[in-house]
């Protein structure tokens, strides 16, 4: 077995918990697109979660699963509980897409599925001339490692076949390309 088989099959039996509190993994979508995105509810990029409500599901019947990961990593914008962040999504977004435990992206807490993303797709597609970037480096928020997540909604693509074919930065959304075009690509 190849090393990428091997990131393939690892990332598909990665334990995960449902927003709901039941286990899953990766493998419950084995054979779909994964779009996999940390979440927050109160970050000035939280609208994003309407976008991809809405790619989710005009994709779905192609394929295509959005899966929610909240986090309180970036300046605590993630405080509620699973069942607050559930409530907000569903209520102010009419989140339909799988939503996940809040989890850690970035540190010595980081979820083994964040560490396998990451090890495949160390480094994100960037907007040139971030102003995200620029305004989270005035603050000195910008991660410590050359890896890490920078924010939330960083987005990491995954092919029909578990591998990671694409990190896009916070500040791409599913609309723009290059994303869009390579879930477009990956549904085929």
């Amino acid at each position: 077995m190849s090393i990428t088989e091997n990131m393939s099959t690892t990332l598909l039996d990665i334990p995960l918990r449902r927003i709901d509190n039941t286990e899953g993994s990766l493998a419950d979508y084995k054979g779909s697109v994964l779009l996999i995105v940390n979440v927050a509810s109160k970050c000035g990029l939280t609208p994003q979660y309407a976008g991809l409500e809405k790619a989710y599901e005009t994709q779905r019947e192609r394929g295509l699963v959005v899966l929610g990961f909240p986090s309180n990593d970036f300046a605590a914008q993630e405080p509620g509980t699973e069942s607050e962040i559930q409530t907000f999504c569903q209520t102010t977004f009419g989140v339909k897409f799988p939503m996940f435990s809040k989890i850690a992206v970035n540190g010595e807490a980081r979820h083994p599925l964040y560490s396998a993303l990451i090890a495949a797709q160390p480094k994100a597609t960037a907007v040139p001339d971030s102003k995200l970037r620029e305004k989270l480096g005035s603050r000195g928020l910008l991660p410590k490692g050359e890896s890490d997540v920078m924010w939330n909604f960083e987005k990491f693509l995954v092919s029909r076949d578990s591998k990671v074919i694409g990190r896009f930065a916070p500040d791409i959304t599913v609309e723009d390309q290059p994303l869009a075009g390579a879930i477009e690509k990956a549904l085929g």
